[in-house]
């Protein structure tokens, strides 16, 4: 990137990623745009002195003046925009809002002539392998032989970003595996995993395992990306694979937590489509359903090589992060302490005994 006065347009910015990409951002002085949903809490945001504009990726009249750039500045765009669902029924937003809503982008980022677009896809976007092998970057994507409709729509969109990027559009795309951490993880399914484990509502978990990337990594790869990226190439940003007792284990080790045991593969499958039910009656994002189980006994085995190797990308240990999210979902008052848990229910108990005293 040859001009540097950039100014960072962030689409998905209210978002667990988007905004701890503003954090860093801010850290770094750096100047930043910050694009919104109408109705989306942006108290955080505004802590990272980025310009806040309303807009949908669908409608490009609501990101004109988003990508309106001062004469004597170049854009970074970082789209970061999107719907993840791990429901089993099919939801037409999620073609719309990663497919068509990605194409606007790009094309306005053509329109803009930003100087670097960096696309953040998703490791869903890639057929699995066998067990015992590793998913390494690839060249073509094929929505028909991956899994789910938002893996479909990521291939999609993956194939037509790098498509456009052979045609001039200086974009890289970059594949977090899945995202746990600090900061504002409001809808991430990780971070409500951790959260219903601290306040005592996970009674079981399941067999089968992930590869955990902490947030901070996956936004420091994404500037990474922007800064040392070559244009059309592809980074996996992964951290480590785990199986989901060992996570736990880890997460008890962290926060002194009780113990959880593994259910059977049978009886989870039984149950998820009970669970999905569950969730949606109560409006809350399910954990496991029957897709999301699928991912699990799947390969979850990613390298991020070619990152480390072309842009400096080093993840961390999942406990550094675990310790982090646990410390941010107390500090956030979304999980109340052990120790002021157990004083209420004394409390509690003496208001009882003095009541049939």
């Amino acid at each position: 990137m040859k001009n540097t006065n950039l100014i960072y347009l962030v689409t998905g910015a209210a978002g667990h990623l988007g905004s701890t990409l503003c954090t860093l951002l801010h850290e770094r002085g750096e100047r930043i745009r910050a694009l919104v949903l109408e109705g989306e809490n942006t108290a955080f945001l505004a802590c990272t002195g980025a310009e806040i504009f309303t807009g949908n990726v669908l409608d490009k009249a609501s990101m004109r003046a988003f990508f309106e750039i001062p004469a004597g500045y170049g854009a970074v765009v970082l789209h970061c925009a999107g719907i993840v669902d791990i429901g089993g029924a099919e939801n037409p937003a999620v073609e719309k809002v990663n497919v068509e809503g990605t194409r606007n982008v790009m094309e306005m980022c053509r329109a803009a002539n930003a100087e670097k677009v960096v696309y953040v896809c998703s490791v869903h976007a890639m057929p699995d392998l066998r067990k015992g092998r590793v998913k390494r970057e690839i060249t073509g994507f094929y929505p028909d032989k991956v899994d789910g409709a938002y893996a479909r729509s990521k291939a999609k969109a993956a194939d037509m970003v790098l498509g456009m990027a052979r045609e001039g559009l200086p974009a890289v795309a970059v594949f977090p595996s899945g995202i746990i951490g600090p900061y504002c993880g409001k809808g991430n399914h990780l971070v409500q995993l951790v959260k219903n484990y601290m306040n005592g509502k996970l009674p079981a978990c399941v067999h089968g395992g992930y590869d955990f990337v902490d947030v901070r990594d996956v936004a420091e790869g994404i500037l990474l990306a922007a800064e040392r990226g070559k244009t059309g190439e592809s980074y996996i940003l992964s951290g480590g694979y785990y199986e989901i007792p060992e996570m736990l284990a880890l997460l008890q080790d962290v926060t002194g937590g009780r113990h959880v045991c593994a259910v059977p593969t049978w009886m989870a499958k039984m149950a998820a489509p009970l669970s999905e039910f569950i969730a949606k009656k109560r409006g809350r994002k399910p954990l496991f359903t029957a897709y999301s189980l699928r991912v699990l006994y799947e390969n979850g085995r990613y390298s991020h090589d070619k990152a480390t190797a072309e842009l400096g990308y080093r993840p961390r240990e999942l406990y550094e992060t675990l310790k982090d999210t646990a410390g941010w979902l107390i500090e956030s008052g979304e999980v109340t302490p052990r120790k002021e848990k157990k004083e209420r229910r004394r409390r509690a108990l003496r208001r009882r005994a003095k009541a049939h005293g």
